[in-house]
């Protein structure tokens, strides 16, 4: 607080009270405020006790008192600390009566379950959440019996695949991850993509895959491969990007895939810088732009998906390359080395219109 001095003679002066220049008490130096609904007139508060005249020079002239500035900013302050204090304190008790505990500040919050966040990013995450969506399909013709991989992408029953996995065939089972069976009917196929559509009869309610973007794939970039090699429905691994674009060579006629049932490999045919690898592709053939990847691939996985860390389909397996073994167990494949390739999944969304239409080439 600060005390304000004038000189002497700087107020001025008030008329006195009762008789003579020494009448006592002076007036206040300031008019006392009335209430609002106060009458004019009327007392407002006790008069002040009596004092002894005052004696010496100065005495019968008033002196200044002191005005006391009231901190209005600090008296300000110290209410809105009360509200505060007060509404903290409500909701304290309130969160006691209840049987909650104290609510905690809001930037701690997690979003999400910990089983979500814990799984983001992780190859067991991305495996339970596509892996219901990832089937085996075992397609019966007149040259033998070959299993491979499809994709859900409705809940009806449209599953995507490689037109090589259920070609010539003349009928065609499906496994979903539970166990449960069903029959499907081809709707279209595209041979010059190497792409092919079933669906399921009378299925409904069915976990789908999310198709993703192709085009934002870096090398490098993990990804996740599910399928069902060798009859291993399920089978998941794991590996990276290891190049974009390549070009893969397939064969598309019928009597090249029956053919290869038929002898027993089991692997897809491919052609690649040239080279043929894993039997001969024949005279009919397509090329397409590939994605490289080095997660294990192995006969059965053709027309299962390729995952992204986000559980996006990127890409539809569709060939992998396999050494001739030396073994005498009779199997012509020496398993995965690291090389397989799949159809990016761009050129899947842009050819579905086509292959529900039942039209291909």
């Amino acid at each position: 607080m600060t005390d304000s001095h004038r000189p002497s003679g700087a107020y001025p002066m008030y008329p006195s009270y009762g008789n003579g220049e020494a009448a006592y008490p002076p007036p206040p130096a300031y008019e006392p405020q009335r209430a609002a609904d106060e009458a004019p007139g009327a007392e407002t508060w006790p008069p002040p006790p009596p004092q002894s005249p005052p004696t010496g020079p100065d005495a019968g002239t008033p002196k200044p008192e002191r005005r006391v500035r009231r901190p209005v900013a600090l008296l300000a302050a110290v209410a809105i600390v009360a509200a505060a204090v007060g509404g903290g304190t409500a909701t304290l008790i309130g969160s006691h009566l209840d049987g909650s505990t104290a609510p905690t500040a809001s930037g701690s919050a997690v979003s999400g379950t910990t089983v979500s966040q814990s799984s983001a990013g992780t190859v067991a995450g991305v495996a339970a959440a596509v892996s219901p969506a990832i089937v085996e399909i075992s397609a019966t013709s007149s040259a033998g019996e070959a299993t491979g991989s499809g994709v859900v992408v409705t809940a009806d029953g449209e599953i995507v695949t490689n037109n090589h996995v259920i070609s010539g065939a003349s009928q065609i089972e499906v496994a979903l991850s539970t166990g449960k069976t069903y029959t499907a009917d081809v709707v279209g196929t595209d041979a010059d993509k190497d792409l092919a559509l079933i669906k399921l009869q009378g299925a409904s309610g069915l976990k789908t895959a999310t198709l993703g973007d192709s085009s934002s794939l870096r090398v490098g970039d993990e990804v996740v491969a599910i399928g069902s090699p060798e009859g291993l429905t399920g089978t998941v691994t794991s590996g990276i990007v290891s190049a974009l674009d390549r070009d893969v060579t397939v064969a598309k006629d019928e009597d090249q895939g029956q053919q290869q049932r038929q002898q027993g490999g089991g692997n897809w045919p491919f052609e690649f810088g040239g080279q043929q690898f894993n039997g001969d592709t024949g005279t009919s053939k397509t090329t397409y732009k590939a994605i490289q990847t080095d997660a294990s691939l192995n006969p059965g996985n053709s027309g299962g998906a390729l995952i992204n860390m986000s559980g996006e389909i990127v890409g539809i397996n569709s060939a992998m390359y396999s050494p001739s073994s030396t073994s005498t167990s009779g199997s012509s494949s020496a398993g995965s080395v690291g090389l397989g390739f799949a159809i990016p999944v761009d050129t899947v969304k842009a050819d579905l219109d086509t292959l529900r239409a039942g039209n291909g080439s």
